[in-house]
C-alpha cells in the first residue's frame, strides 16, 4: 500500500512550545504553499484522510480547492498528533528535565503528560493502516494529512511492524518538515 503523507504547515505559535493534541491553527499562506507543492505530486482521484485537528484540516481544504478530483475528505482522529496532556502548550524549556528523562527511560509505555504513550500512538496508527488496507487492498493508495508524530509512527510501522513494541533506538528521530510531503510503501506480511 502506498501512502502519500502530508504534514500541516507551520503553526501560529511561538517557537519552543510543546504542542500535540492542542487544536492550534497553521499559517494560512504557508498552508496554501504546501497545498500547491503537493498538488503536482499526487495522482488523480486519491482518497484523502485527515486528522481531526484544525491545522491539518486547513491543508486538506487548501489541497481540495486546488485538486477537486481528489475524493471527499474523511476525518480520522487516529491521525491526530500525540496528546502530551499537562505539557500541552508549555515551553519545552519549562518542562522538568526529570519528566523528559522518565519518558525516555520508559519510552514505550510512559504517558508523557499523563495521557498518551508512544505505544498508544503506534496502536491507533497501526489500526488506521489496517482499516485502510481492508478498505483499499494491499495495493491501494491514499493521502493522509497529519502530523510529525504520526508520520514517525507510520515510518516505524513500515520498518518494524505495528506489533513490535516501540524501541527508542529504532524510533525515527526525523520527520518531514511542516508543509512537506513524503511517499511511503507499507508492505504486509502474507497471511
Amino acid at each position: 500500500m502506498k501512502l502519500w503523507l502530508l504534514r500541516h504547515a507551520p503553526v501560529l505559535l511561538p517557537p519552543g512550545l510543546c504542542y500535540g493534541a492542542s487544536d492550534v491553527p497553521a499559517d494560512e499562506a504557508l498552508t496554501r504553499q504546501a497545498a500547491q507543492a503537493a498538488t503536482a505530486r499526487l495522482p488523480a482521484d486519491l482518497p484523502v484522510w485527515v486528522s481531526g485537528l484544525r491545522r491539518a484540516q486547513q491543508l486538506a481544504h487548501a489541497l481540495q480547492a486546488q485538486r477537486p478530483d481528489l475524493a471527499p475528505l474523511r476525518i480520522d482522529s487516529r491521525l491526530n498528533e500525540m496528546d502530551f496532556g499537562c505539557w500541552e502548550l508549555q515551553a519545552w524549556d519549562a518542562i522538568p528535565h526529570a519528566a523528559v528523562e522518565e519518558w525516555v527511560k520508559a519510552f514505550t509505555h510512559h504517558r508523557f503528560g499523563g495521557v498518551e504513550s508512544t505505544q498508544c500512538v503506534i496502536d491507533r496508527v497501526g489500526q488506521a493502516i489496517a482499516d485502510l488496507r481492508a478498505a483499499l487492498g494491499a495495493d491501494g493508495q491514499a493521502v493522509w494529512i497529519t502530523h510529525a508524530g504520526v508520520i514517525r509512527a507510520i515510518n516505524y510501522i513500515a520498518a518494524h511492524g505495528s506489533q513490535r513494541p516501540v524501541d527508542l533506538d529504532l524510533w525515527p528521530t526525523d520527520a518531514i518538515a511542516p508543509g512537506a510531503s513524503q511517499e511511503i510503501i507499507i508492505k504486509f506480511e502474507s497471511n
